[in-house]
């Protein structure tokens, strides 16, 4: 059998793995002890991320005529993969968290939502909030009214109802109309 033939099934599993993917980084995992390692494994696998060690030629020829052809520099030394079909920006969140105190993992680069990122570019992408976490702010931006005005509502209907605020307008409404009598009569008596 032929190298040729050997490697073709391990790049079709790089290109399907990719073909739907919202975001791929790599990384260069050297130097990471073997609790790292699997600590970085579980908080992956745990938010949906395909994460995997393949040979650079491999993913350079799943890569070839796709969005992640620009990866092809980072492509240096050994290489690990993170593959995201849900959140865009989970990978770069969970892998430059985990680098922070785990000093070995490297950010190379990658791609989110068809955009290539340096290893800066990855860090910023980090900082961006999940969509549940976004989705959840909007949400409790849209509640926060709704909620008061029950709140008051909620108030009125314990203080007697509205017959209370519909007897307390008219007479603020009185009490400047006195006073604009008052004032009127007062420079004509002068």
């Amino acid at each position: 059998m032929a190298k040729v033939e050997l490697k073709k099934p391990i790049v079709e599993e790089i290109s399907a793995s990719i073909k739907d993917a919202q975001s791929v980084v790599l990384v260069d995992y050297r130097g990471l002890t073997v609790e790292q390692d699997t600590e970085l494994r579980r908080q992956l696998r745990a938010a949906g991320i395909t994460y995997k060690v393949y040979k650079n030629t491999m993913m350079n020829f799943a890569f070839k005529g796709t969005d992640y052809e620009a990866l092809a520099p980072y492509l240096e030394g050994p290489s690990a993969i993170a593959i995201s079909t849900d959140d865009a920006t989970a990978p770069a969140r969970i892998l430059c968290k985990f680098a922070k105190t785990a000093d070995k993992l490297e950010v190379k680069g990658g791609v989110v939502e068809g955009i290539v990122y340096d290893a800066k570019g990855i860090e910023d992408v980090s900082r961006i909030p999940s969509r549940e976490e976004l989705l959840s702010k909007l949400l409790g931006s849209i509640q926060s009214p709704i909620t008061n005005f029950a709140r008051v509502m909620n108030q009125l209907a314990e203080k007697g109802g509205a017959s209370e605020v519909e007897a307390a307008a008219p007479a603020e409404e009185a009490a400047p109309a006195e006073e604009t009598v008052a004032e009127a009569t007062t420079p004509a008596e002068e």
